[in-house]
């Protein structure tokens, strides 16, 4: 991969699923990669600043796709914004979470070991 490419994983708390995705990803050559929720208590709340320094939006779920249009529309024309379908079941850094997510993310992008 000749240039790095800068990822943002969005979930609702940033407690689980896209703080997981972000330390799976984090050190991983050719890529740069943060993580937020869109919920109003989540632990990094999702900004216009952080949507338009991604290059790919990888979001967990569908309404995750509906509430960032919701209140960032304009800030969305040109992302590209992926839909992972990965329900909020699993605990942070659970074996079966990194394995739905590596599952997931190797349609789109290079999969760490």
């Amino acid at each position: 991969m000749s240039q790095i490419q800068k990822l943002l994983f969005v979930c609702s708390h940033n407690l689980q699923r896209s703080i997981t995705a972000e330390r799976l990803y984090q050190g991983f050559n050719g890529y740069e990669v943060m993580s937020a929720g869109t919920e109003p208590e989540a632990r990094v709340r999702v900004s216009e600043e952080l949507l338009q320094w991604a290059d790919i939006v990888f979001v967990m779920e569908q309404k995750h796709i509906e509430k960032l249009r919701k209140k960032f529309g304009r800030s969305l024309k040109g992302r590209r914004l992926i839909c992972l379908g990965i329900p909020d079941r699993y605990g942070y850094m659970s074996f079966e979470l990194i394995r739905v997510l590596k599952e997931r993310l190797g349609v789109y992008i290079e999969v760490p070991k």
